[in-house]
């Protein structure tokens, strides 16, 4: 028996061995940490336990047979609850995917779902093994069938920190979020070579599926870091949002943040003028406990902002029009955005939380033909089908469908404030008075003081929270330093709604 533990230790030290030192230097040399580094420093001190150490592949074609056959896959704890990770090791056939490489990943997947556990995983691999040929691709077909199964029962978690080509980038496209490493990781279908020969465009591997290139053109990476080490602790912030699995709820943490804060800072943050900006993010900072906010997608869309926050202690995501960026209108990226977001926390169980500052949808023949129509049903499907505890706050403008889209109470919003700078109406004043009044101002000496004498009386008849509340369209009109105290209220109070959809398959989404 000691001569076979002798045996047992010795393969476990070796399958515990990156590749070659020359690959390991190539990853040292772009600042990128190892494999099995990245597990340690994302896991709670001695929890990882890893599966299918001892692996190897199986293809009489490749010579070299190295233990984890490329992959560390495993399970263990961040802040004490369970998760479970994979993590590609690039240093060992460039990190690409084999026919037991994803049996490994299969086992891994199926376990988190049985159990109820989150997966992250750690991509950095070349893609398909090209020696093991059609095997391979079906390989990474069970992955994305997988990905698919778990898709709204436990939350997947892709992290980008090396290359992630071909048909290898489907599977975190379809996870729930990821995240990319500036300046050491890239998504690409094809890659630049191929690019150049079919299109003729020259580009670099960053400028086509870099980093910078899917946080703020593409809407893939949801998150941006500079580092490894601090993707990962991101990668452990964003958990601690989230519940285990659909059946639960996000883990509260206690805060010394008074429940009952008065925030008075919003009422100057508010400006005089209806067309000057402010920042959505003072707003939302200035409500949650500690001013924590975790950014969606903060580079992407920016019209409209989304993200976690904590309000007495309980995981809210929360969405808002963001008037420092086209005016806060809704286009086709931030509908998709937006949508996106509230479908992840209806999934998940976090409650809901928008402010809403919304002119319109955006106007525009590119808008049009790019099928606005469509994107923004997405967002307005999101809200209608949420069934979690959901809050409105008008801050100022509401004009249109983009303010029935942005949760409103004739959507199912539970709960329903205006601040006194709340504008509800079909659209703007000047807007309006053109409609309406077209003849008597074509007729007036001077028809553009006329127009202003006229947007003015519609101003102060319709461009006020009063009549929606009149007639019930929002529950109360509140002082703006109220915000953090009626919103926390509002939740605790909802903590115990129950609403049930209609017997079906699934609906059909404006895709």
């Amino acid at each position: 028996m000691r001569e076979r533990l002798e045996e047992l230790r010795k393969r476990k030290e070796q399958a515990q061995q990156p590749g070659s030192e020359r690959s390991i230097q190539r990853q040292r040399d772009r600042g990128k940490m190892l494999a099995r580094e990245r597990i340690e420093y994302l896991m709670d001190d001695g929890s990882f336990h890893e599966l299918d150490m001892l692996a190897r592949h199986r293809n009489p074609a490749i010579e070299e047979r190295p233990y984890t056959d490329g992959v560390i896959t495993g399970w263990g704890t961040v802040d004490g609850r369970k998760v479970f990770v994979f993590s590609q090791d690039f240093t060992l056939f460039g990190g690409a995917l084999g026919e037991v490489f994803a049996e490994k990943m299969h086992k891994l997947m199926d376990l988190a779902l049985k159990v109820g556990a989150p997966v992250v995983g750690i991509n950095d691999g070349a893609g398909a093994r090209i020696q093991e040929g059609p095997v391979s691709l079906a390989s990474y077909g069970g992955i994305f069938y997988r990905n698919v199964k778990s898709s709204g029962v436990t939350p997947q978690i892709s992290v980008i920190m090396g290359p992630c080509a071909g048909g290898a980038v489907y599977s975190p496209a379809m996870t729930d979020f990821v995240f990319m490493v500036q300046d050491t990781s890239y998504m690409f279908i094809t890659g630049p070579d191929v690019v150049k020969t079919v299109t003729g465009e020259d580009v670099t591997q960053q400028e086509l599926g870099g980093a910078q290139t899917h946080a703020s053109k593409s809407g893939i990476a949801t998150f941006m870091s500079p580092d490894d080490q601090t993707c990962l602790d991101d990668v452990r912030y964003l958990l601690s949002f989230l519940p285990s699995n659909n059946l639960e709820t996000a883990p509260e943490l206690a805060t010394d943040d008074p429940f009952d804060r008065s925030v008075p800072e919003l009422i100057d943050l508010m400006p005089d003028s209806a067309n000057v900006p402010y920042d959505m993010r003072k707003v939302i900072e200035a409500v949650s406990d500690d001013g924590e906010f975790f950014e969606y997608f903060p580079l992407w869309a920016q019209n409209i902002v989304c993200g976690f926050v904590r309000l007495g202690g309980q995981s809210v995501g929360v969405v808002g029009n963001q008037p420092m960026f086209f005016a806060g209108v809704l286009d086709i990226e931030s509908s998709e955005k937006a949508a996106r977001f509230v479908r992840t926390c209806d999934a998940f169980n976090i409650p809901l939380v928008t402010f809403v500052d919304v002119p319109g949808f955006l106007p525009g023949v590119d808008q049009e033909y790019n099928g606005i129509i469509r994107h923004g049903a997405k967002l307005l499907y999101a809200y209608c089908e949420s069934t979690v505890p959901r809050i409105q706050v008008i801050t100022r403008k509401a004009y249109g469908g983009a303010y029935v889209v942005m949760n409103s109470k004739s959507i199912g919003a539970d709960l329903a404030y205006a601040w006194p700078s709340a504008e509800l109406a079909v659209m703007g004043a000047q807007g309006a008075v053109e409609i309406l009044n077209r003849s008597e101002i074509a007729a007036a000496a001077d028809p553009a003081a006329k127009k202003l004498e006229l947007a003015d009386e519609y101003a102060e008849k319709w461009l006020n929270p009063y009549v929606a509340a009149e007639r019930g369209y929002v529950d109360d009109v509140i002082d703006p330093a109220d915000t953090r105290k009626v919103l926390i209220a509002g939740l605790d109070m909802l903590r115990s709604k129950k609403e049930d959809l209609p017997p079906r398959k699934h609906g059909n989404m404006p895709l």
